[in-house]
């Protein structure tokens, strides 16, 4: 796959602007029930998730402050995971928690690598 040599820098930035977006449209559900009503009563809990959803989805997608913002989403994930999906089993294939599983990793990922490429800092 030859053509896809030197493009690192790109899928990079691709891979940490959709995650931050599609993090970002979990706070935006839980706020504001776009572009479906949410269907649980926010608790403490759930709103602080959400605000983090908002703020670090935001952050990690236009790249300012990548590194932070990924690493508390990427904590927020992993108790997100084990408060919620692993109380029903542990596998996340049977739990339901393998978007919330994959989200920790990458922004693990992402807290590692920092911005890259087309975003607002560079470093």
């Amino acid at each position: 796959m030859k053509f896809l040599i030197g493009l690192n820098g790109p899928a990079y930035a691709l891979l940490r602007i959709v995650s931050g977006l599609l993090f970002l449209s979990h706070g935006v559900q839980k706020f504001f029930n776009f572009p479906a009503p949410f269907p649980m009563k926010l608790n403490p809990l759930l709103t602080s998730a959400g605000i983090i959803e908002l703020v670090a989805g935001t952050l990690i997608m236009i790249g300012f402050a990548t590194r932070p913002a990924a690493f508390i989403a990427s904590g927020m994930a992993a108790v997100g995971y084990w408060l919620t999906h692993a109380t029903k089993g542990i596998y996340p294939i049977t739990n339901g928690g393998e978007t919330i599983a994959l989200y920790c990793f990458v922004f693990l990922f992402i807290a590692t690598q920092g911005p890259g490429i087309w975003s607002v800092s560079k470093k």
